[in-house]
């Protein structure tokens, strides 16, 4: 019988497990390392991204254990031998994590996530970081995107049903952590805190002998702020029926296909001849930033949006990378680090622990990613800019952990440092890229 029990343990790369078994032989494994999750680039056209998913990732760490079933099948696939099993039956992770705070807007090269142990304790979480690292980063960045075309007109997140149900939940809470209202998610909302919305599809109208009967339906269950999808049918016919059935009180329609920004205007325009003034306009059919933005004269009060966000052209993958950048050659906390790079061409990166800033103007806006390469962490340097790491765990605590009310809070502070052509949709290369120099070449710089 097959276990369909999914763990954060098992949710990593078979070659992970191979490495830790070489590194415990060799006795590599009980050296100190640091490790650096970064992007080499943004996805093609885009200016910058926004980081999401640390909250996830913590999660996820705090909670890896490998149970007695899950090493015994690694141990008779032969996937690790028995010293590298009895390691990972007492896996636990005693490092130390740096990163970017969630809702960070963030460039290539930028030190996203650095984490600190050994060797062993380090290289098994790789994979597990990365998976949530990219996808929520990447559902935030498109979805921040959307919020700047959206103009501070109301975005619902409504892709559940285009993704996979686990992912669905970690969009809903990554397009909220930027500005989207709500989710249509049940469990985004019970398990984070994300405002949940929804009322009815088609099914429920075509499930009635007609229109008229399944708005009435609606609205005794629902109340007159309820929303009417009223384009099942005939979108004006429809709209006529909702607002007989809720009256000039009605809460909003919704339109769904058609062309949406013709469809908003005919429906204002019906709307206030039949007195619903304050009925809302609600959108939805394949929105993305660049449809919302072309909306933005349109009469519209809110927009769904779904597949071009959960799904994987409307997300480009953001692309993350988890990288040794510094190691020591002997066992023991004490013992120095060396730094270590990747050399190959288009893929290579540079070595030591970075630590960084984004330096302002003074009217506030960005001007320099300045990543500093030191030995180690510590205070800030004086006169680099916003510190934009923060401790997030220590000696296998977690020591950061906010709540989504902050998060967001800081992604628009994050947000309002960029300048117009930082935020434009149109494709360009970022301004900004982080570019890691020694501590030493920074003039009156210390350690």
């Amino acid at each position: 019988m097959v276990n369909m029990t999914t763990t954060t343990a098992l949710l990593t790369d078979h070659y992970e497990l191979t490495m830790l078994r070489a590194a415990l032989a060799d006795g590599t494994a009980h050296h100190q390392a640091v490790f650096e999750a970064f992007a080499r680039r943004l996805p093609d056209g885009r200016r910058y991204g926004v980081v999401a998913g640390l909250g996830r990732v913590v999660e996820a760490i705090r909670d890896l254990r490998f149970d007695a079933e899950q090493v015994a099948w690694l141990l008779d696939t032969g996937v690790v031998d028995r010293r590298t099993a009895d390691f990972l039956a007492g896996y636990r992770f005693t490092g130390s994590i740096d990163a970017y705070r969630e809702g960070e807007i963030y460039f290539p090269h930028s030190p996203v996530l650095t984490v600190s142990g050994t060797f062993a304790e380090c290289v098994v979480l790789e994979t597990l970081i990365l998976s949530i690292l990219n996808h929520d980063t990447a559902i935030a960045s498109a979805a921040a995107r959307m919020v700047s075309a959206a103009r501070g007109r109301t975005l619902l997140e409504m892709g559940s049903r285009r993704t996979h149900e686990q992912a669905a939940v970690a969009a809903a809470r990554a397009a909220y952590l930027v500005g989207f209202d709500a989710t249509s998610n049940l469990q985004a909302g019970f398990r984070y805190g994300v405002p949940t919305r929804g009322t009815a599809a088609h099914a429920f109208t075509l499930g009635h002998t007609d229109e008229p009967a399944a708005f009435a339906s609606q609205v005794a269950a629902l109340g007159t702020g309820t929303t009417l999808l009223v384009d099942t049918y005939d979108t004006a016919q429809g709209i006529r029926h909702a607002v007989a059935a809720a009256g000039p009180e009605l809460g909003a329609v919704r339109i769904d296909s058609g062309d949406l920004a013709d469809e908003a205007r005919r429906a204002r325009a019906l709307l206030d001849e039949l007195g619903a003034t304050t009925t809302r306009i609600a959108v939805t059919s394949d929105l993305d930033e660049h449809s919302i933005a072309e909306l933005a004269d349109a009469p519209v009060d809110t927009y769904g949006a779904g597949t071009r966000l959960v799904g994987g052209s409307g997300h480009p993958t953001a692309g993350m990378v988890y990288k040794l950048v510094a190691v020591a050659d002997e066992a023991g906390p004490l013992a120095p680090l060396r730094p270590v790079a990747k050399k190959a061409a288009s893929k290579g990166s540079v070595g030591g622990r970075k630590v960084a800033y984004r330096a302002l103007d003074h009217d506030g806006y960005a001007t320099q990613e300045v990543v500093v390469v030191r030995h180690l962490p510590g205070a800030p340097e004086a006169g680099l800019g916003r510190a934009l790491q923060v401790a997030v765990v220590r000696g296998g605590h977690v020591v950061h952990e906010p709540t989504l009310d902050e998060i967001r809070a800081h992604h628009r502070g994050a947000k309002a440092e960029l300048t117009a052509l930082d935020l434009s949709l149109a494709p360009g290369a970022p301004r900004l890229v982080a570019d890691p120099t020694p501590l030493s070449h920074l003039i009156g710089a210390t350690a």
